[in-house]
């Protein structure tokens, strides 16, 4: 069974309202829903002081009508009455700026009496629901960090010392790390070490790096007293937290994601061809998890309320993107919310029940995609298959992200983002993986952006490419260690044997400008001054310095760009590398293929057409949803979707 549904937030709305929704769920298809998210202030409306009677009949409610219940902690908004009796416990930003209470995330992730708080209302929701017919899945939090993803207060301060102890062991560790030789930052007590606060200039690079592992642990160490509870109570029920791979870079989700049961993200259209960069946070969603299934824990069916313009989503744009999640690994497909809000800061976002009611077109596109769901049932638990991985790491995107660096215009996430978008397009499905994990699963890999790389990380790339692989590195790629420190004797420091190439300096390029090269594309942003040792040059700039080289390594090979290509250039590199890696490319202009399949039994073929013109796959197979036979070709009308279980 693939689950179905979104955010019920029955809190909101009369009692009479509860059973017209339960009601209308059934009608839609739907088998589950996350409920008490943000309930904090009604499941404990004074401190020390608990009322569950008005959840208890939710859950009943939905155990009657046979749909599963994702219960939620309420701990990622604590309560008026919180802020207003323990206002030391309130989160400070980096300018010393105590915030308050009346949004959400408002609490200081290292403040024992959060902690303390928090666990006490878990502790009761657990005990009391353990057993209950309706629960299926303990939903933690909500999206850690989303909003507040660092506290610079004193107690903060404390806890960064104690993390930075057990990680560097001394304090001459510490300081040989952080390199605080420079304008005097040496460090002679523990005390004098604080969080990278507001100051005249930039902040040590290495503290701010520091910092914002530290800030990632320690909301991990939160989701772990959560988990761990729970567990303790009803170890059977799985546990997650919806993470927002893609969309935020805040969190180390590789260390959350060994954390779960199972993972699960949320995300929302975003950028001028969201359909790609949903498919981007989809494979990074599944690669979190080994490939393995995973949760949509939130979509939303048409616009939302934050964005400067929150466009509607098209008819049938619906059902393309929670079809492209399905493709690429999930096996539950929810959006935020159920029943559209009336009040609040959020009444503006799209649901699967709007204002409007069930007259619109998002109900029957709710409606249709429930009976999708239903007759594709079979696809859950099959698997996405890649031959293609591209390195990511939160470190390497955090420590580029200190501004003192050669260009403000080299976005690591942009250039990653981009390289998977030209990828998408020729139809090659692509993990997003670790770089210390183990690659040799894998035909090509790809390193767009990895400023920051550890000599593990650095070294299963190397074994990689020598046991027969084809790697391709991009621009400031394995310039520094995992401390921010420098890799000396000429860059990329990491990989210059590997890459048989040694760059002397960096050219940034300033916005707009477009460095032409002898094969005929251009580079952007970034040129660097490279000689080769051992590798080929493949291209060059007019200039006659390598701009795209390949280095033969062991059975491998490894290419390398000392500048950043865009669009048909970009495209161009990556359709020859993919040939030489013998990776599969199956695009149609527009339309989107993926496949899953079982270990052991059937294979399916997602069919999506993002185009306003029919398109033609050739296919054979069945199709799910119809039961038409597809012998050979298959039509796709414009803007629709297939999914089809192929021939053996």
């Amino acid at each position: 069974m693939i689950g179905y549904g979104g955010d019920w937030n029955p809190e909101q709305w009369p009692e009479e309202i509860w059973t017209q929704d339960v009601a209308l769920m059934r009608e839609a298809g739907v088998n589950q829903v996350s409920v008490g998210i943000f309930s904090w202030s009604l499941l404990e409306p004074v401190e020390g002081g608990f009322a569950f009677g008005w959840l208890d009949r939710v859950m009943d409610l939905l155990a009657g009508h046979g749909i599963g219940a994702c219960l939620a902690t309420p701990t990622a908004s604590p309560p008026p009455w919180f802020g207003h009796a323990h206002p030391e416990a309130l989160p400070v930003d980096a300018d010393g700026r105590r915030l308050h209470h009346g949004s959400r995330q408002g609490f200081c992730p290292s403040s024992p009496i959060y902690r303390d708080r928090a666990l006490r209302v878990v502790e009761r929701i657990g005990e009391r629901y353990r057993g209950h017919p309706a629960l299926r899945m303990w939903h933690v939090h909500n999206e850690y960090g989303c909003h507040n993803a660092r506290c610079y207060c004193d107690v903060s301060a404390a806890a960064f010392r104690d993390w930075l102890r057990e990680r560097h062991g001394t304090l001459d560790a510490l300081n040989d790390a952080w390199g605080t030789a420079f304008w005097s930052q040496r460090y002679s007590s523990w005390e004098q070490i604080l969080p990278p606060r507001a100051t005249p200039s930039f902040t040590n690079p290495g503290q701010q790096l520091d910092f914002r592992r530290f800030s990632s642990d320690a909301l991990l160490d939160l989701y772990r007293a959560e988990r761990d509870l729970l567990a303790a109570l009803a170890p059977d029920v799985p546990a997650t937290t919806n993470l927002m791979a893609g969309a935020h870079w805040d969190m180390d989700y590789w260390s959350f994601a060994k954390e779960v049961d199972v993972v699960s993200t949320d995300h929302y259209l975003i950028g001028p061809d969201p359909h790609i960069d949903l498919a981007f946070a989809a494979d990074y969603a599944r690669s979190l998890g080994g490939g393995r299934p995973w949760v949509l824990m939130e979509h939303s069916t048409s616009a939302v309320n934050w964005q400067p313009v929150n466009r509607a989503k098209r008819p049938g744009e619906l059902t393309r993107n929670a079809v492209q999640h399905l493709a690429r690994g999930a096996d539950a497909i929810m959006f935020f919310q159920w029943r559209a809000s009336r009040a609040g800061a959020e009444k503006w976002h799209s649901a699967m029940l709007p204002h409007a009611g069930t007259a619109t077109k998002i109900w029957r596109e709710v409606t249709g995609l429930g009976a999708l769901l239903r007759a594709t049932a079979e696809v859950t638990g099959s698997t996405v298959r890649a031959e293609t991985a591209i390195l990511l790491d939160h470190a390497s995107v955090w420590a580029q992200d200190h501004p003192a660096q050669p260009t403000g215009e080299l976005k690591p996430v942009e250039v990653i983002k981009s390289w998977h978008a030209e990828l998408w397009k020729q139809g090659v499905t692509c993990d997003v993986v670790h770089p210390e994990a183990d690659l040799s699963g894998y035909r090509l890999v790809l390193a767009p952006a990895l400023y920051l790389v550890s000599d593990r990380g650095a070294a299963a790339l190397e074994r990689f490419v020598a046991g027969g692989g084809t790697a391709l590195a991009g621009p400031y790629s394995g310039i520094v260690d995992e401390h921010d420190r420098v890799r000396l004797g000429g860059y990329p420091g990491a990989w210059r044997d590997l890459l048989g190439v040694t760059v002397e300096e960096f050219f940034p390029l300033e916005p707009g400008e477009r460095l032409p090269l002898s094969g005929g594309g251009a580079g952007t942003v970034w040129s660097e001054t490279a000689h080769v040792t051992t590798a080929t040059v493949l291209d060059t700039y007019v200039t006659g310095e390598p701009a795209w080289t390949r280095n033969a390594w062991g059975e491998g090979a490894a290419h390398y760009l000392t500048t950043l290509p865009v669009g048909d250039d970009l495209a161009g590199v990556l359709r020859a590398v993919c040939a030489e890696a013998g990776v599969t490319a199956s695009g149609i202009p527009g339309v989107e293929l993926v496949r899953r399949a079982h270990p052991d039994g059937p294979a399916y073929l997602f069919a999506i057409n993002h185009t306003g013109d029919a398109a033609v796959v050739g296919t054979t197979g069945a199709d799910l949803f119809t039961g038409e036979e597809v012998t050979g070709e298959l039509t796709l009308p414009a803007g629709e979707v297939r999914i089809l279980r192929l021939a053996p």
